[in-house]
C-alpha cells in the first residue's frame, strides 16, 4: 500500500518490502538472463583480446608488439572507467531501464567496429569505446539487479551473475580457437570475425531486455510512486500465476501456497528472515536528482569505512585479474611455445573454474555471511597465486600445469572479485547506487587495473621468468591484504534489505 502525505512530496511506501517478500519466480530468472548477459559480454571481450593477441603480432595482420597489445588492453579498461562514471551518473538521473539499452548499444557498435581496425591507433580507439559501453553496463545493470532480486537471494544471485563473465570467456576461447585456425579463415580475417561474435550476441540481448520494467525502488525515490505500484503489482501477479502453474499433482506447490495467502499483496513473510522485512519507508521526495556532491558526502562523510573497504576490494581484484588474464596468451606463447591458434584451448579450463567458483561458493555468502567468505576467498587466492609464482620462477611449470595452477587460484579469486561488486552496490543509498558502483569500479580499475596489462605486457616482453613471477607476487600481496581488510571492515549485509543496510537519502 502506498499513501501520499500532505503536499504530495512526502510518501510512505511498502514497495521495497513487497519486492523482498517475493519467492523466486520466472520473473527473477528473466531479470538474471537479460541483464546478467553484461558479464558474458565483458568476458567475451577480454578473452577475445587475449586470444587474438598472438595473431595481432603477426606482420600479416596489424603487426603489434607485446607492449602495444598491453596498451590496447589498457585502453579498453580506461574506456570502461570513463563509461562507468558517465553512464553511472546518467543511470541515477534517467533510470536503470533507459541506460541498459543505451550502454548495450554503445558496446554493440564499438565491438563490431573493432573488426574493421586497420592499425594500432584505430584498434585501441575502438577498444576504448567498447570499454565505455561495458563500464556503463556495470553501473546500470548492477543497480537494477540489486533492486529487483529479493534480499535473501541477493548474494548468491550477484555472484552467479558476475561469474557468468566466464561463460563469455569460454565462448570467446572457443570462437577464437576456431576462427584463428588458418584452415578456417585467412590470417587477417579470422581475428576480425571473432570480434563479430559480441556484436551478434548484443543484438539478440536487446530483444530480451524489452520485457523488463524500470526499477520500482528508483521510481519511488523519484516521486513516481504510482508507476512503482503498477510495476510491483504486475510482478506480484506474474509470480502468483507462475507459482499456480507450478503446482504438482501431489499437492500445492509451496511457492504458490505462499503467494496466494494474500491475493493482490506480497507473499506472506512469516517464514522469512525478519531482517528482510523493513518497515514502510517514509520519504521526502527530493526536488533534484542526486549527483557528485551527494556521492562525495556519502563516501567521505557518511560511510568512510565502507568506502575504504570497497575501494580496497575493487583495486586488488582489478589488478589481480587484469594483469594476469589480459596477458596470459603472451605468457603461453613466449615461455611455453604455445601457438596463437591453440591459446583458446588453455583458456577454456581456466575459464571453467572461474565460472564454477561463484556457483559453488556463492550460497555461502548468504548463509555464512559476507565477512568470513570475503576473507576466505581473497586470502586463499592470494596465497595460491604466490605459490604459483614460486613454481613458475623455479621452472617447474609447463603450459598445462601452469594453466591448472591458475585454474585453482581463480576458483577462489572469481567469487572474491564478484563479491566486490556485490558489497559496493548494496552498501550505499539507492539515489547514488549506480554512481557509487561507477565510482568504485572506476577508482578500482584506475588504481589496480588500467596499468596492469601494460605492466605485465612489459614484464612478459622482458623474457625473464623472474620478472613475471614478481608481478604475480605483487598481485598475491594485494589480494591477501584485501582479505584482511574485509575481516576488519566488511558490512554484515547478508539477507538484509537494501534500505536497512543504507537508508535512502530521502528517508524521513
Amino acid at each position: 500500500m502506498t499513501v501520499f502525505a500532505t503536499g504530495g512530496r512526502a510518501v510512505e511506501t511498502d514497495v521495497p518490502a513487497r519486492l523482498d517478500a517475493l519467492p523466486w519466480s520466472p520473473f527473477h530468472t528473466r531479470v538474471v538472463l537479460a541483464l546478467g548477459i553484461t558479464w558474458v559480454l565483458d568476458g567475451l571481450e577480454v578473452t577475445l583480446a587475449g586470444s587474438v593477441a598472438g595473431a595481432l603480432r603477426s606482420t600479416g595482420t596489424l603487426g603489434l608488439s607485446d607492449t602495444a597489445i598491453g596498451a590496447a588492453a589498457s585502453a579498453y579498461l580506461a574506456g570502461a572507467v570513463l563509461g562507468a562514471l558517465l553512464f553511472g551518473w546518467l543511470t541515477d538521473r534517467w533510470g536503470r531501464r533507459r541506460l541498459f539499452f543505451l550502454t548495450l548499444g554503445v558496446y554493440l557498435l564499438a565491438t563490431a567496429g573493432t573488426a574493421f581496425a586497420w592499425d594500432f591507433a584505430s584498434y585501441a580507439a575502438l577498444r576504448f569505446i567498447t570499454g565505455m559501453g561495458i563500464g556503463g553496463e556495470y553501473a546500470a545493470i548492477n543497480s537494477a539487479i540489486q533492486e529487483l532480486v529479493p534480499a535473501r537471494y541477493r548474494g548468491r544471485t550477484d555472484l552467479a551473475i558476475n561469474g557468468s563473465f566466464w561463460l563469455g570467456a569460454m565462448l570467446g576461447s572457443a570462437g577464437a580457437t576456431v576462427l584463428l585456425d588458418p584452415t578456417v579463415a585467412p590470417e587477417d580475417l579470422g581475428w576480425r570475425l571473432a570480434f563479430g561474435i559480441g556484436a551478434v550476441l548484443g543484438a539478440i540481448v536487446i530483444l530480451f531486455r524489452r520485457a523488463l520494467p524500470e526499477s520500482p525502488r528508483w521510481l519511488v525515490v523519484r516521486g513516481r510512486v504510482a508507476e512503482a505500484e503498477t510495476v510491483v503489482r504486475g510482478i506480484e501477479t506474474e509470480v502468483r500465476e507462475g507459482a499456480s502453474a507450478g503446482r504438482g499433482s501431489g499437492g500445492v506447490n509451496r511457492q504458490a501456497r505462499v503467494a496466494r495467502e494474500s491475493p493482490g499483496k506480497p507473499a506472506s513473510t512469516a517464514r522469512q528472515d525478519a531482517r528482510t522485512r523493513p518497515p514502510h519507508l517514509h520519504l521526502h521526495i527530493r526536488d533534484r536528482p542526486a549527483g557528485f556532491v551527494d556521492l562525495a558526502i556519502g563516501l567521505f562523510r557518511t560511510y568512510p569505512r565502507r568506502s575504504v573497504f570497497g575501494l580496497t576490494l575493487m583495486a586488488a581484484q582489478a589488478f589481480f585479474y587484469n594483469a594476469i588474464f589480459f596477458t596470459y596468451a603472451l605468457v603461453l606463447g613466449r615461455f611455453h611455445g604455445v601457438a596463437a591458434e591453440d591459446v583458446g584451448l588453455y583458456l577454456l579450463p581456466f575459464s571453467a573454474t572461474n565460472f564454477i567458483g561463484p556457483l559453488v561458493l556463492g550460497g555461502l555468502f548468504d548463509r555464512w555471511g559476507r565477512r568470513p567468505m570475503l576473507t576466505l576467498t581473497y586470502v586463499a587466492s592470494g596465497v595460491l597465486l604466490g605459490l604459483t609464482a614460486l613454481a613458475f620462477v623455479a621452472g617447474w611449470l609447463t603450459a598445462a600445469t601452469q594453466t591448472a595452477a591458475l585454474a585453482v587460484v581463480f576458483f577462489f579469486a572469481s567469487p572474491a572479485a564478484s563479491a566486490a561488486y556485490l558489497v559496493v552496490s548494496e552498501s550505499f543509498p539507492l539515489e547514488i547506487r549506480a554512481l557509487t558502483i561507477a565510482a568504485f569500479y572506476a577508482a578500482g580499475t584506475a588504481i589496480g587495473g588500467v596499468a596492469a596489462p601494460w605492466l605485465f605486457g612489459a614484464l612478459v616482453a622482458s623474457g625473464q621468468p623472474g620478472a613475471v613471477a614478481a608481478g604475480y607476487a605483487f598481485g598475491a600481496v594485494l589480494m591477501i591484504g584485501a582479505g584482511l581488510v574485509a575481516w576488519r571492515l566488511a558490512v554484515p549485509a547478508e539477507r538484509r534489505a537494501l534500505e536497512e543496510i543504507a537508508p535512502p537519502l530521502s528517508a524521513a
